[in-house]
């Protein structure tokens, strides 16, 4: 890198440089103010769901019959990874999942296709399947909450207020869909005596026959005029309930009206699909979702500005109430990290004044805010946004962007106080050390790159580490050799005069020098001894607690009341009102909201709403921090140990970041009968409930439920004129009731719904009781065309890849993490294995399956990862031997990370193998740095162990300080729960690595073999 020297042309172009210094800083400050703000970094959900609906067919018939002939067809899609199918009476659910390596740009069209196959597959369900109804926005992240609720007030007019909330909130910069969630649809209800029918002879299907022709919609015809068209309106809606009264049927030359002979008034769906609660009082839900890569708090901002304006026109009664505010939480998430940011680069300024002078210190630390200014412009270029990754990434950046600063400046002064003018010294620097320096830099990134290209969740959640990173040490290096040199030139002081005495001959460092001869002298021991401390460091590491990711510090406490398999939707209502009420009376709770027969919106994106389900309700409680959020937790869990909701299985838990587990404990009992998957999986569940540390043991299968069977007499409805058909549809009137058409109100469709009066309809028991009117009118009782057998049937049904699945799931001890309790258990669990019949197995599913997708998804890069680096280091050293020796301090880092952990009780996760990999490039390039120094020093014509000692002794300070800078710079970050366990990996690796490698790599490099290193000599003597 001789040939053309860019420090000196900074200095040489004065002008040019100083006009890009200002130009770089003002983008910079305007790029930051425009930079996206969001709590957590967007990764796309892979996940789409699918349902089918077949009324009347079992959970066994819904999935052999409806399920599976689509989930054939799902299994042809390219990046295919499984298909989930939860069946129940009348409805299935398919949850599709791509594979963790699908690029993101190929799930749209991934999805694209799998609809399109699910709607070609629809002809070939049975008669009476109706969909699939394909929800391919199911990763759809809430950004604001609302619930709207009426005191006193209909609740079809809330939903009217509902439309209009959200044909406002539509208009507000940067949202892009708001949802209505809770509504219960409305109906009218015409409930006919049955005894009326049967001495009138009519029927219910001459009831609903006329419903329909009086309600259809049919063209009049038009008349053609001179001035316009004039359309002729014909139809007279059936909008009110005495409109219908009023409807008369005519039979065998008889007409009746149908007020007569039936009761008409207004509802709602009985029984409600879904049922939404605030504060216990009924409500409905609005879901914003913001519009992808805008600013959080520009849009919270507007949404608080548009609430004002809306409470204001509401109706009185109704009120809106945020109750999921991602603004409060975008601004205390990057707040916070913006607060430990700038104390990371106060600390590393701070460092630089200290140990270098006022003066040099002052030209060190301008190449932070210089280099800082230059990542947020290409964020911003890239389309990146300040969250808890980027903002994490850039406090990591901040401890390594001095690095080169300090390398070019340290040889500038030295060069300086050996007399050296100073634009001579200023172009010293990038002809001696701007290569080592970049190798270093590429080597650092390098490190970085399995995080960076991981094809997974996982990476795509935390793969901004790289990039953030690459930007700021790719820049600290363009900003060390180019604005550096030129700021030096301008603030350094006359060096000559203060420095009399020749550079390095301090009494400091002599001292240091003494010391490495030291080393020098007794190399064996002291490698001998690094390699046992590398022993020691990696038994150690059964000692760290193991982690994925860990639980979130937001303030929302979530509670699941689980009914048994079948419950219907009114008890589990109950159940959770039960939880709801105790809940609100605690000190810690601010709000309660209860979303019942199904899950919450995804207002966290490392969540998955739960499926459709009566028998479940999901509770988000509000407190106030995470502190008051476990204080609840534990209270709950004691109060449910004390009999809360009995009826019911209550669980409290909060969010974890990263991909979403239901449970951190699962397995998966697979095979092809259902009943020995049962059985098995009852194994499992008495093993996983004997583990101490485990509770909340539990299947996603229920209990066999009861089921009438009506057998009927083939013989007896011929004689009768009546078809199975026919007699299904009335015992579904005298039970349901049946829709016979649909009327408008207001922008809403309204079922009118047909059914048998209330006293019919009281006791389903005596079903054979009741009666139904034959082909000639007659009044036949049930009993007498046939008869009622008592079944049992599977409640629900799960399937994956279309095998029987049954998973065993558990929470776990709140001190102890996952993995911990799943190595345990498998290793019970594995003689039951070995004894599993031929074609069944258990799989190891929830926070341990993750994991271990997303080390895999990393483990391929690692090779390459380790062939660049190589190949960067080789290339400056032009040495395969010194590529081996800086390769060789690369896991050094190890012996201080494990005894920090150890020492702080930090877990080793996700985020902890970030850090140590990201460590060993870090060493390294310290390691090259250093051996660059020593082959300058036998190009000079050095004596060889002088030249390994004064190498030493002169990047001793630069690299001493870098590392230095380093660890005060991470330590803010040891305070956060998601990155604290990194912090302390690169806190204790960079402190005992850097020491280790100032001692080690000498002693290894005297030790080294000299004929492999008299190719080293050759070439720089």
């Amino acid at each position: 890198m001789k040939a053309f020297n860019l420090s000196a042309w900074a200095v040489r172009e004065q002008a040019i440089t100083l006009f890009l210094i200002v130009a770089l800083a003002l983008s910079g400050a305007y790029a930051f103010f425009a930079l996206g703000r969001a709590e957590e970094p967007s990764f796309t959900v892979k996940t789409l769901t699918a349902t089918v609906l077949w009324p009347g067919a079992t959970a066994e018939e819904v999935q052999d019959l409806v399920a599976d002939p689509l989930e054939k067809r799902l299994q042809e899609l390219t990046w295919y990874d499984r298909v989930e199918t939860m069946a129940r009476p009348g409805m299935a659910v398919m949850m599709l999942t791509l594979k963790d390596n699908t690029p993101p740009s190929a799930v749209p069209e991934e999805f694209y296709q799998a609809r399109k196959k699910l709607g070609d597959s629809a002809h070939v369900l049975p008669r009476g399947a109706i969909g699939p109804f394909v929800n391919d926005e199911y990763s759809d992240v809430v950004f604001t909450v609302y619930t709207l609720e009426g005191r006193d007030v209909p609740l079809f007019l809330v939903t009217r207020a509902a439309e209009t909330v959200r044909e406002k909130l539509l208009h507000v910069p940067g949202v892009q869909k708001v949802a209505i969630v809770g509504e219960q649809p409305e109906r009218l209800y015409i409930d006919l005596s049955h005894s009326k029918l049967a001495e009138l002879g009519l029927s219910v299907t001459d009831v609903i026959q006329t419903l329909q022709e009086r309600n259809d919609v049919v063209d009049g015809g038009f008349v053609e005029t001179s001035a316009s068209r004039i359309y002729v309106r014909t139809r007279q809606p059936l909008s009110r309930p005495d409109i219908i009264g009023n409807t008369t049927i005519s039979v065998g030359g008889r007409t009746v009206r149908l007020g007569d002979i039936a009761a008409v008034h207004t509802g709602y769906e009985e029984p409600p699909d879904f049922l939404t609660r605030h504060n216990n009082q009924s409500s409905l839900v609005l879901n914003v979702v913001m519009r992808p890569g805008w600013n959080g708090l520009k849009l919270g901002a507007a949404l608080s500005h548009a609430e004002d304006g809306i409470n204001r026109s509401l109706p009185v009664g109704i009120t809106l109430t945020r109750i999921v505010n991602q603004a409060q939480n975008i601004h205390a998430a990057v707040g916070e990290f913006m607060l430990k940011f700038f104390v990371a680069l106060s600390v590393v300024m701070l460092v630089s004044f200290i140990s270098l002078g006022f003066r040099v210190g002052l030209v060190v630390a301008a190449a932070v805010p210089l280099t800082l200014a230059i990542v947020m412009i290409l964020m911003l270029v890239t389309g990146r946004a300040l969250d808890r990754i980027t903002l994490g990434a850039l406090i990591i950046s901040l401890g390594l962007l001095v690095d080169d600063a300090i390398i070019a400046i340290e040889m500038m002064v030295v060069k300086l106080e050996e007399g050296m003018n100073r634009i001579a010294a200023a172009s010293y620097a990038w002809s001696h050390t701007a290569a080592p320096m970049l190798a270093g830099t590429l080597v650092t990134i390098i490190g970085f790159t399995p995080i960076g290209f991981a094809q997974s969740a996982a990476g795509e959640y935390a793969g901004n580490i790289f990039w953030i990173v690459a930007f700021a040490l790719i820049t600290s290096w363009f900003v060390a050799v180019i604005f550096t040199p030129y700021l030096g030139v301008k603030f350094l002081p006359d060096l000559r005069a203060a420095h009399a005495q020749p550079p390095y001959q301090s009494a400091r460092y002599e001292r240091f020098r003494r010391l490495v001869r030291s080393v020098i002298t007794h190399n064996k021991a002291v490698c001998a001894g690094v390699v046992c401390l590398f022993v020691l460091a990696f038994v150690g590491m059964g000692f760290v607690r193991q982690q994925f990711f860990p639980s979130s510090d937001r303030p929302e406490l979530l509670a699941e009341v689980i009914m048994p398999k079948g419950a219907p939707i009114e008890s589990t209502a109950e159940a959770a009102r039960k939880v709801s009420d105790w809940l609100q009376k605690q000190p810690e709770t601010l709000s309660v909201t209860s979303y019942i027969g199904g899950g919450a919106p995804r207002f966290f994106l490392a969540y998955n709403p739960e499926l459709p389900d009566p028998a479940f309700a999901k509770i988000v409680i509000m407190t106030a921090n995470a502190k008051q959020r476990d204080r609840l937790r534990d209270s709950l869990r004691q109060e449910v140990a004390k009999g809360l909701a009995p009826e019911a299985r209550v669980r409290a838990t909060e969010f974890v970041f990263g991909p979403y587990t239901h449970f951190p404990i699962m397995y998966r009992v697979m095979g092809p009968d259902a009943q020995t998957v049962s059985h098995i999986a009852q194994q499992v569940s008495d093993i996983v409930r004997a583990d101490p540390e485990t509770r909340q043991v539990n299947t996603d299968w229920g209990e066999k439920q009861p089921s009438l069977h009506f057998v009927m007499n083939q013989s007896r409805l011929a004689q009768l004129s009546l078809s199975p058909d026919t007699v299904s549809r009335q015992t579904r009137f005298m039970l349901q009731g049946i829709s016979a058409a649909q009327a408008t109100k207001d922008i809403r469709s309204v079922d009118l719904i047909v059914r048998s009066d209330g006293q019919s309809r009281a006791d389903p028991a005596r079903l054979l009781d009741q009666d139904i009117i034959a082909g000639d009118g007659r009044r036949i009782p049930l009993r007498q065309i046939g008869m009622l057998e008592y079944r049992s049937e599977e409640p629900v049904l799960w399937r994956r890849d279309r095998i029987p699945t049954m998973t065993v799931q558990a929470d776990i001890n709140d001190q102890l993490q996952p993995p911990e309790v799943a190595a345990r258990l498998d290793k019970v669990l594995q003689p039951l294995r070995t004894t599993l019949p031929e074609g069944y197995r258990i799989e190891t599913g929830g926070n341990t399956e993750e994991s271990a997708k997303a080390n895999a998804a990393m483990a391929p890069i690692f090779p390459i990862m380790i062939l660049l680096m190589l190949g960067v280091i080789v290339v400056e050293t032009r040495s395969l031997s010194a590529m081996t020796m800086v390769f060789l301090t690369a896991p050094l880092g190890l012996i201080g990370m494990v005894l920090t952990l150890l020492l702080f009780h930090q877990p080793f996760g996700f985020n902890a193998i970030l850090g140590l990999i990201g460590l060993s490039g870090i060493l390294m390039r310290n390691t090259l740095i250093l051996i660059g120094q020593i082959h300058t020093n036998l190009a000079d014509g050095m004596e060889f162990s002088d030249a390994v000692v004064e190498a030493t002794v002169q990047r001793a300070r630069p690299v001493i300080l870098t590392a230095l800078a380093a660890v005060l710079a991470f330590i803010p970050l040891t305070e956060s729960i998601f990155w604290g366990a990194l912090a302390f990996t690169l806190i204790g690796g960079t402190a005992a690595g850097t020491v280790l490698t100032l001692l080690f790599l000498p002693a290894l490099y005297t030790l080294w073999p000299r004929k492999s290193l008299g190719t080293i000599h050759a070439e720089h003597g």
